[in-house]
């Protein structure tokens, strides 16, 4: 899958790392737009479902978060990171990357689309 070659190149995650990261990222993003929107982000990404498949569950954080009403953003990634070994400061790195992934295969609308769901 060439968005996780590019996270595990580019950020010397494992493989697992690269898809659950990714995947917890996606599954942010499928929560928070429409599915007009996240159709569209689906169809830049191929694999989007096994990616999503592959986030972590249960993070503390984001069902506290919800709960109390309160939509903390990627801060509610931190506890999905964490299962996954990795440092909350790596949900930055992710970023970027995953974005302009999503830029080079469904251009700046989609990519702008993406975005606002992970702000």
């Amino acid at each position: 899958m060439e968005l996780v070659d590019l996270l595990t190149k580019n950020l010397g995650v494992s493989q697992a790392q690269a898809q659950g990261g990714a995947g917890l990222l996606f599954k942010q993003a499928k929560e928070k737009l429409s599915g007009g929107d996240f159709a569209k982000v689906a169809g830049a990404v191929p694999g989007i479902d096994s990616l999503i498949g592959a986030a972590p569950t249960g993070g503390i954080l984001g069902g506290l978060g919800k709960m109390f009403g309160g939509g903390g953003g990627l801060a509610n990634l931190a506890g999905g990171f964490s299962k996954l070994g990795l440092d909350s400061s790596m949900i930055g790195k992710f970023v970027p990357i995953i974005l302009s992934f999503v830029q080079s295969k469904g251009g700046d609308v989609v990519k702008n689309i993406l975005q606002k769901a992970l702000k």
